[in-house]
């Protein structure tokens, strides 16, 4: 049975009532202050909770995806199994070396004239690091020249979810090509990554001492791999990073550490450091000084500022990163632009960021360089001042830029 299939959901939760039944029925029969008899009852109170916490647990998990298969879980990189429509297309990429198609990976297809999504492993050539990723193409990618290039979204999911968990629930490429349609943003190739590249650790895309290169693999690697077997631009303005939780930090890490590479990042709730502790290991080697680095509010406090974009989301009630991400935007200061999309309230779940997708992406899409708006686009760069994006449902969001 899968990890997040009905079956198992059912099975676990019908074990769970089983054993409450079985605990009120047989609790009576072992009544008594006779050290079997107490035993027997703390036994029957103990299976009576696991069973009830492995339910809660697996419900939970299938419900924001945090581990696609059992694999995942176990840690041994197992691929999850087929969850969308399968596509009868062959990925582009099968014509390099560094991208090759994952057959044992979920493929998806999109509505007519909204482009394709290739299932895909990536293959780092600096850090022999193998990652699955999904690729999507927009529809402009198949008509005209086919030397036309295209700018990048390289987007990151949060710790321990899967790559797919942006397509089943954030709806990314369906948002994109949406946005693409309505001329709201340029065509651009969207690329979804796991924010981790050696599970079960949470390696914060981090270069470990001695450990993953996830930095590394994610700043280089990947745009070299992508550009084999892509039409991708070359230009570092043409690629942006977003992401979700870690993945969000992820985003505007890559783009504050590597603006050679990633001119533009986008941080949906993430955070601003990262936490130590039994998920991630030792990540920095015990060194103060490669902490700090990583560390973005202390790059802005003790580095030059970086000339990227960063859009930043949050909500003022149910997210902890609010107090923070002020402290971020009082502490930027040009070259680097910043902005930010807050909520008045959303908790830190795929419900709020599908909120706060929409005006990312066009916000994304006005600082990306490279494409051809097929549509109204009229995205410009961020100026100084305040303005207000438009979002879903007609609302404003607040957008405070820098």
């Amino acid at each position: 049975m899968r990890l997040t299939g009905v079956p198992l959901q059912v099975t676990v939760v019908i074990v769970a009532l089983i054993a409450i039944v079985a605990t009120v029925r047989l609790a009576p029969r072992v009544a008594g202050g006779s050290p079997v008899k107490v035993l027997a009852r703390l036994g029957l109170v103990l299976g009576c909770q696991l069973c009830v916490v492995l339910a809660v647990l697996d419900l939970v998990n299938a419900s924001f995806d945090f581990y696609g298969s059992w694999g995942d879980l176990v840690g041994v990189g197992a691929r999850t199994q087929n969850l969308g429509v399968p596509s009868t297309h062959t990925p582009a990429a099968n014509q390099s070396a560094l991208v090759t198609p994952d057959p044992t990976a979920p493929r998806y297809r999109m509505s007519a004239g909204q482009g394709r999504i290739d299932s895909v492993v990536i293959h780092g050539t600096r850090t022999l690091i193998s990652e699955p990723a999904f690729v999507y193409l927009p529809p402009q990618y198949f008509a005209g020249s086919n030397r036309t290039r295209f700018p990048v979204i390289v987007a990151f999911t949060g710790y321990p979810g899967d790559a797919q968990n942006l397509i089943t629930h954030l709806g990314l490429p369906k948002t994109v090509a949406q946005e693409i349609a309505a001329g709201r943003m340029p065509p651009a190739i969207v690329v979804m990554l796991r924010s981790t590249v050696a599970p079960p650790r949470d390696t914060e895309c981090t270069d470990v001492p001695h450990g993953p290169q996830a930095e590394t693999f994610f700043a280089q690697d990947v745009p070299t791999a992508l550009a084999s077997a892509y039409r991708t631009t070359t230009r570092a303005a043409g690629w942006g990073a977003m992401g979700d939780s870690t993945g969000g930090y992820c985003a505007a890490k890559l783009a504050m550490r590597h603006s050679d590479r990633y001119s533009v990042g986008v941080s949906l709730a993430g955070y601003y450091h990262a936490l130590q502790d039994f998920t991630t290991g030792e990540l920095y080697g015990h060194s103060k000084a490669y902490r700090d680095e990583n560390d973005l509010l202390w790059r802005l406090r003790h580095l030059p500022p970086p000339p990227v974009s960063i859009l930043l989301t949050t909500s003022r009630v149910g997210e902890k990163d609010y107090a923070q991400t002020r402290r971020f935007l009082a502490l930027a200061r040009p070259p680097m632009r910043v902005a930010s999309i807050t909520l008045p309230f959303g908790g830190h779940h795929f419900s709020t960021w599908r909120r706060e997708l929409p005006p990312a992406l066009q916000w994304l899409g006005a600082r990306l360089a490279g494409g051809t708006p097929t549509g109204s686009f009229t995205g410009r760069p961020a100026g100084p001042g305040t303005s207000a994006v438009s979002g879903p449902g007609g609302r404003s969001l607040s957008v405070a830029k820098r």
